[in-house]
């Protein structure tokens, strides 16, 4: 399996030669069949939670919280495709959450914009659009797929997010969660 990475520059994401996959732990590919790799060079996403297209929260019961293209800009056409897992935070808050995303098109809706969209793995209480949301990934699940249903779409966001609490509880992923990006900075 030929997997391409992701690799931060500065707050930008810019495509990795593939010699930088980890070889897979044991206990990662125990962790579900589609986690392929802890990636060696963590994703550093940083910007302003926005409104997004309106189905995640009305029609897939899923609430993301859409990454702003423009603080993202050209970089996000040159990240790849796929979903992916980390850690998540959110305005001034240190609390640090699990979460599952998609960085690409969403081939079910034939999206015309490319996007990255964390689920953070939490029930809030209230909404944090405008709020700083800092993304730190460091799992690569699998590539971006089309469905035939919406069903079979949202069973599938479902495990990817199954996949990535269990991930995410291993060492190796674990302790990724104190990266000091993730913290707010101090005004």
């Amino acid at each position: 399996l030929f997997i391409r990475l992701l690799s931060p520059n500065i707050d930008c994401l810019v495509k990795m030669d593939s010699s930088a996959i980890n070889d897979i732990p044991r206990e990662i590919e125990d962790a579900g069949d589609d986690v392929k790799s802890l990636l060696n060079d963590v994703i550093k996403i940083k910007g302003p939670v926005v409104k997004g297209f309106g189905r995640g929260s009305k029609e897939l019961g899923i609430p993301t919280a859409n990454v702003d293209s423009d603080a993202l800009g050209q970089c996000l056409d040159e990240a790849v495709s796929g979903i992916y897992c980390g850690w998540a935070s959110i305005g001034s808050s240190d609390e640090v959450y699990k979460m599952v995303m998609s960085i690409g098109w969403n081939p079910f809706y034939g999206n015309k914009q490319k996007t990255a969209e964390p689920w953070i793995l939490h029930d809030f209480q209230e909404s944090f659009y405008g709020k700083e949301i800092r993304l730190l990934v460091v799992g690569y699940l699998r590539p971006e797929a089309n469905f035939p249903s919406l069903e079979a779409l949202i069973e599938r966001i479902h495990k990817d997010a199954d996949i990535s609490k269990k991930a995410l509880d291993l060492p190796e992923f674990l302790e990724k969660k104190n990266d000091p990006f993730l913290k707010p900075q101090s005004p």
